[in-house]
């Protein structure tokens, strides 16, 4: 299972709008690494995700822990990544048993694996993964105090 703490950014109607806070790359180079760097030159862009409202009526601020399946999302990466390679691959191969020019292979190849790209992107879509609140804080707590770091 995969646990994130969000926070949540907004309420509209039955959706609750949560927002994750990014976390640097590392923080052992005090912002020397490409990462780093990257992250200063192009800027964190915090995507807001929907989920319907829980029984206990959230609230702008307070911070909820989501779980999620692992294994919807390595099949999900294994579409999206792999399906368009080995499209690709295939239609190399079928160009190379065709005899075609070095021209038509690369066409069959390019061609394959854009069909293969929209089919995951079809089947991407269709797959629903099963996110579950695990946890919901209270709002007066402090991120410290949630994640065990009590120690100070």
């Amino acid at each position: 299972m995969i646990e994130q703490t969000l926070t949540v950014a907004s309420v509209k109607g039955a959706t609750v709008y949560l927002q994750a806070e990014p976390k640097p790359a590392c923080a052992g180079c005090n912002g020397k690494c490409g990462s780093q760097v990257f992250a200063k030159l192009f800027g964190t862009h915090k995507k807001l995700f929907p989920i319907k409202q829980t029984e206990v009526p959230l609230q702008v601020g307070q911070k909820v822990k989501l779980s999620l399946d692992d294994s919807d999302l390595v099949k999900h990466a294994f579409y999206i990544y792999m399906l368009p390679l080995l499209f690709g691959f295939a239609g190399m191969f079928a160009a190379l048993w065709l005899q075609l020019s070095e021209g038509w292979q690369i066409l069959f190849a390019f061609a394959s694996a854009a069909i293969g790209f929209f089919l995951a992107k079809m089947k991407g879509a269709a797959m629903k993964h099963q996110v579950k609140v695990v946890k919901i804080y209270p709002i007066s707590l402090s991120i410290t105090q949630i994640d065990g770091d009590c120690t100070k």
